[in-house]
């Protein structure tokens, strides 16, 4: 009997054993799935502690176009940011509402922002006297991708009599109106895929910028929608666009000063204002512009096609401007030159001028319903080195009356192809203007 009681004793203190082991290893394992499950607010079969994937629905993000998920999507960012090669996702078949927010950095390099979904402004942003809804800031390697959108609901301004009335309080139309997307003083950004529509006022804008790639996008906001730039680009340089869709109420591309090394080129811009360098020197400011290189784009409905505007009393200079292959259809004016660019009901005269030269206008043709070339240069600082080279364009309804080509103080040559044949009106440069414009002082260099 002693002996079996021996055996049943030492069975019964290996069975405590083994339970008594199983129990140290599971309880670290719950209290770790518990404290992750507190920090998360989710269950832990959500949680994948290796992933690189930051998905907003994790941080407390609804989807449902109506709550505010701006805390979800900053906090999505911060985890993120702190992660090589992370990747903050808006899954698609969701509408995410954030109020304005700042995505900053410094942050770790190949940040991606995917936007799958839709992102979605309050109506009320568009009244706020925000500058920008989402502002992106000092990052490197980043990258905005993805098959959603961005909608910045700014149709809630665009009513004439709202924007008087905000005008009218506030005294700056522009103050009140935020872009959607901002980037300030970012280096080797791509953006690509995504939709960007109905911005209260420029729709992707770059500031002190180096180093952009922006490809296979599409910008949309209706034709009447005022100031609504496609892309405006201010102290960057190092920049391409290409194979876009662009429609808006404003210009197509707004290039401003501080801009260098820009090519665009496979673009369709549709509304617009067409493409343009400027207004540059409003307020008798310094603007420098150079090697900016527009080819292979359409330009359909629009104000004007390709085009260069200077504010009187400007300095500075633009060098070294080029466009080529260009198309247009139902365009105003499809070549303009204007120095005398004035936005208000009258413009004070000044003798001071941003400085246009080595201006290159190449393969232009396609219709016009107002005159096809406008070349009006400061009575002060002529334009030189203009180019005007197989120039082929003709007028929507040939029944109506034809408007010759302008040019005013404006030299350069004029060759191939030139038509309408008032196209090949810019003057020969002479010694006398080649010695005015030697002695203008470049402030820009």
């Amino acid at each position: 009997m002693s002996c079996c009681n021996v055996r049943g004793g030492r069975q019964y203190y290996s069975i405590i054993s083994i339970v008594l082991l199983l129990l140290a290893f599971v309880s670290p394992l719950k209290c770790l799935a518990k404290r992750h499950e507190l920090e998360l607010d989710l269950p832990i079969s959500s949680y994948k502690p290796h992933s690189k994937t930051f998905n907003v629905f994790l941080y407390g993000a609804t989807g449902d176009g109506t709550t505010d998920d701006s805390k979800a999507f900053k906090a999505a960012w911060k985890a993120a940011c702190l992660v090589p090669r992370a990747t903050v996702e808006i899954p698609s078949g969701f509408t995410f509402l954030t109020k304005p927010i700042t995505l900053e950095g410094p942050c770790m390099p190949q940040l991606i922002l995917q936007i799958d979904g839709t992102l979605v402004a309050p109506p009320a942003v568009a009244k706020s006297k925000r500058l920008q809804w989402i502002n992106i800031k000092w990052l490197h390697d980043f990258t905005l991708q993805g098959s959603g959108s961005v909608d910045g609901q700014g149709f809630v301004l665009w009513n004439s009599s709202e924007i008087h009335h905000i005008e009218k309080e506030t005294k700056d139309e522009s103050s009140v109106r935020p872009t959607i997307l901002r980037f300030y003083k970012c280096y080797n950004v791509t953006i690509h895929g995504i939709q960007i529509i109905n911005s209260p006022q420029c729709h992707l804008k770059f500031d002190n910028s180096i180093g952009i790639i922006i490809r296979n996008i599409s910008i949309s906001s209706p034709k009447d929608s005022p100031n609504t730039d496609g892309i405006h680009l201010q102290n960057t340089y190092d920049v391409e666009v290409k194979h876009s869709d662009i429609g808006c109420g404003d210009d197509c591309v707004s290039i401003q000063t501080g801009c260098s090394n820009v090519h665009i080129h496979h673009i369709r811009c549709s509304p617009s204002h067409g493409i343009s360098v400027g207004g540059l020197g409003r307020g008798n400011s310094l603007a420098c512009v150079s090697n900016i290189s527009v080819e292979n784009i359409l330009v359909q409905n629009a104000l004007s096609g390709v085009r260069i505007k200077t504010w009187q009393g400007g300095i500075g200079s633009v060098k070294n401007v080029s466009f080529s292959n260009v198309r247009v259809d139902h365009v105003d004016t499809p070549i303009v030159i204007d120095q005398y660019y004035c936005n208000k009901k009258w413009c004070r005269n000044k003798t001071d001028a941003v400085a246009i030269s080595e201006v290159m206008y190449r393969g232009i043709s396609g219709t016009y319903s107002f005159e096809p070339v406008h070349i009006a240069c400061s009575d002060s600082m002529p334009c030189t080195g203009v180019a005007l080279e197989d120039i082929k364009l003709s007028l929507v309804n040939e029944t109506e009356d034809r408007r010759e080509a302008f040019c005013w103080n404006s030299y350069g040559e004029s060759q191939g192809l030139l038509q309408p044949s008032s196209v090949g009106c810019l003057e020969r440069t002479t010694k006398t203007i080649k010695a005015l414009t030697k002695s203008h002082n470049d402030s820009c260099y």
